[in-house]
């Protein structure tokens, strides 16, 4: 393969050289013709090999002007009929050009001028030879000529499948390296997300446990004490999330059995009592004619959702009192979480990445998820989410 691209790189380098080399085999063997004939080897004819030079000549830029060539070859060939009658032309340099012509032109055009000089040739040898123009040897004229288009039109055809099967393959392999980087691009969107989600919850528990612990540590060892267990049983569960979420990225597969159970809607009330032990009062309200149970990805997202809906709260809104609705029905689910912050607070005064993150979660799944103060005071997101995943 390395030696063919070689080649062929040089020979594209050198056109000119490309070009004359069939117009130097044609002389060469002009050359020999003139030599022999019926009684045997004699000295070459010098006029006949001159001509088939002469003929020759113009091939040198026949890639440039295919056209031209054409029409200069084929006028000195049938002048050379018309000088030598007796000579048995073959318009050798002619056929050459029409090839070319053919392989690099549009195809009406070669075949049009591919017909026109057919008719010439064989007219010319007619006349020529006293002859008729369906005699064989005047049809044998006409089919060469015709050939040697065909031969070339074939050629152009196939070079341009060659070309569209190559453009075809390029455009698959940059689609191809295309979707592998939009994988991977959100790839790690996700588990950015996934962390970000767990992070953020678990260390906004923990610092506010340690400030209540703190504040009664003199005053109530007790209740100081118990803040410092949730502490620990927080800290734990913060490690225990991010060792199964980091897990993920080792296993060489999502089998079913390689991560740890998926929280969804039935975690909802225990993730409301861990905001309870932070001194945020987590109201759970279960409405709806319901309907079946959601997808896991589903019940994922929205527990996502109202874990950062009430991280955000904690971290953001000043609110000691919030309210969590979850509203399903037999296609839709909703979720709404609303807080009693103080008017002007927004849980969107972070970094925006929870939001972001919310809004991320919901698309990903065909949902939607929108957040603004709230009417009543306070701040207020609302999820929307299909139950079933199409």
């Amino acid at each position: 393969m390395r030696v063919t691209e070689g080649w062929r790189g040089r020979w594209e380098r050198h056109e000119r050289v490309r070009d004359a080399l069939p117009g130097v085999l044609l002389v060469m063997v002009g050359v020999a013709a003139t030599a022999a004939d019926g009684s045997g080897w004699h000295a070459p004819r010098i006029a006949g090999a001159g001509w088939m030079a002469v003929s020759c000549l113009p091939l040198i830029v026949r890639s440039r002007w295919p056209l031209a060539v054409v029409l200069v070859t084929l006028g000195i060939d049938l002048a050379h009929l018309a000088r030598a009658p007796d000579y048995p032309l073959v318009p050798a340099a002619s056929l050459v050009a029409l090839y070319t012509l053919a392989t690099r032109d549009d195809r009406r055009t070669a075949w049009l001028t591919g017909l026109a000089a057919a008719c010439a040739v064989n007219a010319a040898y007619a006349l020529a030879h006293a002859e008729s123009p369906v005699s064989g040897q005047a049809l044998l004229r006409l089919d060469m000529v015709v050939a040697a288009v065909a031969l070339g039109d074939t050629v152009r055809a196939r070079r341009r499948r060659l070309a569209e099967t190559e453009a075809r393959a390029e455009r698959a392999e940059r689609t191809r390296e295309e979707e592998a980087r939009r994988r991977v691009t959100e790839e790690r969107v996700r588990i950015a997300r996934e962390l970000h989600d767990v992070v953020a919850h678990h260390i906004t528990l923990v610092n506010a446990q340690a400030g209540v612990a703190r504040h009664l540590l003199h005053g109530d060892p007790d209740r100081a004490y118990r803040a410092l267990a949730h502490i620990e049983e927080t800290s734990r569960s913060a490690l225990d999330e991010l060792r199964a979420t980091v897990g993920l990225l080792r296993q060489p597969d999502d089998l079913p059995d390689s991560r740890s159970p998926l929280p969804g809607l039935a975690d909802l009330a225990e993730l409301a009592g861990s905001f309870q032990a932070g001194g945020l009062s987590v109201d759970l309200v279960r409405t709806g004619p319901g309907g079946p149970p959601p997808d896991p990805a589903v019940g994922l997202a929205a527990y996502r959702i109202v874990q950062e809906a009430l991280t955000n709260t904690h971290k953001h809104a000043a609110a000691t009192r919030a309210r969590v609705t979850v509203d399903q029905g037999p296609r839709r689910l909703c979720v709404t979480v609303t807080d009693d912050g103080r008017p002007g607070t927004s849980p969107g005064e972070g970094t925006g990445h929870g939001l972001i993150g919310m809004r991320e979660r919901a698309a990903a799944i065909g949902g939607t998820v929108t957040a603004g103060p709230d009417p009543e005071g306070g701040f207020r997101v609302h999820a929307e989410l299909p139950v079933r995943l199409s």
